[in-house]
């Protein structure tokens, strides 16, 4: 018998409905995974978890703190006014903490994240793939003439800050070597994974306190201090466009000199899987080697290993595909665990308590003033170099920035994603050498 044809019709009209709903949630991605994908993966973690089966090893920490980083990341980037100034950073370290502060975190779930960052030591092999990747795929041409470039302004700018920051933080009666390694330093020091973690562990080592405490000690100051940027640098922008005789419109030097060193950067090489490989050891060999130097030289590994990726870098004395290869990995790395890393420190090394105690109005004056001065001066020695004044501040800026997520959000605000290259130097080079700087001196001043 066959269905009459306003019923076949009704019929395909609810398939077409029921396929077009479907279509929309699959176009619909968090981590790179279809929401209806996502969704499944997380009720079967969850369940595992509700029901004590949840893996207490790597397999299942991978899967709470990528699912968790990929979550609270997604919604990190799409809230309004939280997206623009790090939000997903900072839902990613500040949620898990509160779960665990007001104890809403279940045993299972905990249990796998220690034992990934605690025992495995997830966030060292992070810290040693970042930190090799990142400085050895820089171009070797554009690092060295860019920091050239940069560096009157960069230096200036970082002694200012210091100043400017320690002087507030006397007004606040803070004490002035306080202010210095556990607010301004945190602030210049490149970001989290290649600038707070491997300070933490440097202090711990020279201190002997738990680096759960230092991390929680310095994470604040890094969070406000790339917001601050970030809002100076949308304020730059407009100051651009109403005097345009200070911007360049994303040119840093007025020769036009910097053009022919942007045409430097080179397309991302072809992925390479057995170079990963290879960029995977040499991030490890590197951490090993900072490891080794340590007890020779007094200094904590991961501050050497960021040293000697420098060293062979200017001095070339690594194969230009294995460079490839740890810029990839870096990259890999960066992608897929920037945030599963946060949501594991936000849980294990922020403490709520401490968290929630640093915000107080003398600190948020203090990291502001920090920030601005830097910028300030930035502005007025670009202006003395005859540079353009306002990429050379937004540059300078860029010294406070969360490494490369920092960088695209300070450069995003102020539309001169064009910078990135020299946003790069700033970040990466100066919060190398500024943690290298600050250990050394905590070693000698503890």
């Amino acid at each position: 018998m066959e269905m009459p044809s306003a019923q076949l019709g009704a019929n395909r009209n609810e398939h077409d409905k029921r396929t077009g709903r479907l279509s929309v949630l699959m176009q619909f991605s968090i981590g790179g995974l279809p929401l209806p994908m996502f969704a499944a993966i997380a009720v079967v973690v969850v369940l595992a978890a509700m029901t004590n089966r949840l893996p207490n090893d790597m397999i299942g920490g991978f899967a709470v703190l990528m699912l968790a980083g990929a979550a609270l990341g997604e919604l990190g980037r799409r809230i309004p006014v939280l997206r623009v100034i790090g939000g997903s950073a900072i839902l990613c370290l500040f949620v898990p903490s509160a779960l665990l502060g007001y104890k809403l975190m279940d045993d299972a779930s905990l249990k796998a994240i220690t034992t990934t960052m605690k025992t495995a030591n997830l966030q060292y092999l992070y810290i040693a793939c970042l930190v090799a990747g990142s400085i050895l795929g820089m171009n070797r041409r554009v690092l060295i003439q860019g920091f050239l470039k940069m560096f009157v302004p960069l230096f200036i700018g970082t002694i200012t800050a210091v100043a400017a920051g320690m002087l507030v933080g006397l007004c606040f009666g803070y004490d002035p070597k306080h202010t210095f390694f556990y607010i301004v330093v945190p602030i210049l020091g490149g970001g989290i994974g290649e600038g707070v973690l491997p300070l933490s562990i440097g202090y711990s080592e020279i201190l002997g306190e738990s680096q759960a405490h230092l991390v929680a000690t310095l994470v604040p100051a890094a969070l406000i201090g790339n917001v601050v940027a970030i809002l100076a640098s949308g304020l730059l922008n407009r100051f651009g466009e109403r005097y345009p005789k200070h911007s360049g419109d994303g040119m840093l030097v007025r020769t036009g000199d910097d053009l022919e060193l942007l045409k430097l950067q080179k397309e991302d090489p072809p992925l390479d899987l057995r170079l990963m490989g290879a960029g995977l050891l040499l991030g490890c060999t590197l951490y090993i080697l900072g490891s080794l130097l340590a007890p020779v030289t007094g200094i904590p590994g991961p501050v050497l290993m960021i040293v000697a990726a420098a060293v062979l870098k200017v001095c070339k004395a690594i194969p230009a595909s294995m460079e490839s290869g740890a810029y990839q990995m870096y990259k890999f790395m960066s992608t897929n665990l920037t945030f599963a890393i946060l949501v594991g420190l936000g849980t294990l090394f922020v403490s709520w308590d401490k968290l929630v105690a640093a915000f107080t109005p003398a600190y948020f004056v203090i990291v502001t003033v920090t920030v601005l001065a830097m910028i300030a001066s930035g502005f007025f020695v670009g202006l003395w170099l005859k540079m353009y004044p306002v990429e050379a501040a937004i540059i300078t800026a860029c010294h406070s920035g969360l490494g490369g997520t920092g960088d695209v959000a300070i450069l995003s605000s102020s539309n001169r994603m064009g910078l990135m290259p020299f946003a790069q130097i700033s970040t990466r080079i100066g919060g190398a050498a500024m943690i290298v700087v600050a250990t050394i001196l905590m070693k000698f001043l503890h």
